[in-house]
């Protein structure tokens, strides 16, 4: 169910996972920890991968907060939890200052993307797809973040398709790296590749983020983990990032 699990420590404490696709009720293609709505599976069986993965990271009680992701730039600003109870609004990033909600978003090759500053109480997770990250889906997260009071961003950067595995027509890399160019790559077969989690990455470093982690992991290669590229009918796994207060009585 978990494939990692991180901690950035602070006034608060900013808890990170990520989900793999083991141990869950899903089937077939999507077996078995398919978190995802949109990919065909049963409603009632992703709903209860959902409740398994809340209460593992003990946020049970409609805690976890989903976003239609529609490879766009809109961040999603969750005001506390009974905004969790409307229906999911279509964005690529979610940022908020309330304990105790974990901020979700579902990849299955892109770019997960967890943010925290925990001594500011503020939390971020992005989507960050090609045409997200090319859009500007990063530093408008960050933005949002700086807005809430954020000042020293940590970030872990997610298992995603590496650029190896990430083939892509000659012209569609060159119209991503003319924004960004370092995410122009090369393919094991030598043919033109985009490194999406590269550029992302450089994204977050312009903006003064520190990255705590990077996965080395490829979606595409591991098949503990969900990949479009490998197989197109497939489930999503998650990052999840959430706060959570210190105790006062143990850490005085």
């Amino acid at each position: 169910m978990l494939h990692s699990r991180f901690v950035v420590p602070g006034r608060m404490k900013a808890h990170v996972a990520f989900t793999d696709r083991h141990g869950g009720y899903s089937r077939g293609d999507l077996s078995s920890f398919n978190l995802a709505r949109h990919v065909g599976d049963d409603d009632e069986l992703v709903a209860a991968n959902r409740a398994a993965l809340a209460q593992v990271l003990g946020l049970s009680g409609e805690r976890l907060s989903f976003v239609t992701q529609v490879h766009g730039t809109d961040v999603r600003i969750v005001g506390g939890p009974d905004q969790l109870r409307d229906a999911p609004v279509e964005a690529d990033a979610q940022v908020t200052t309330h304990s105790g909600i974990g901020l979700v978003i579902m990849v299955a090759d892109c770019t997960p993307i967890m943010l925290a500053d925990p001594e500011a109480g503020v939390i971020g997770a992005i989507h960050a797809g090609r045409p997200g990250m090319a859009a500007g889906v990063v530093p408008a997260t960050i933005a949002r973040m700086k807005d809430l009071g954020a000042t020293d961003i940590h970030a872990i950067i997610g298992p995603s398709v590496c650029p190896r595995c990430y083939e892509v027509p000659a012209a569609m890399r060159d119209e991503i790296t003319a924004v960004e160019p370092v995410a122009a790559s090369v393919s094991v077969t030598g043919t033109p590749a985009i490194d999406v989690a590269g550029a992302a990455a450089e994204q977050l470093r312009r903006s003064g983020v520190s990255i705590d982690h990077f996965s080395r992991v490829c979606t595409r290669e591991s098949e503990d983990l969900f990949s479009y590229r490998r197989q197109r009918r497939t489930g999503r796994f998650a990052g999840v990032v959430w706060l959570q207060e210190e105790n006062p009585t143990t850490h005085p």
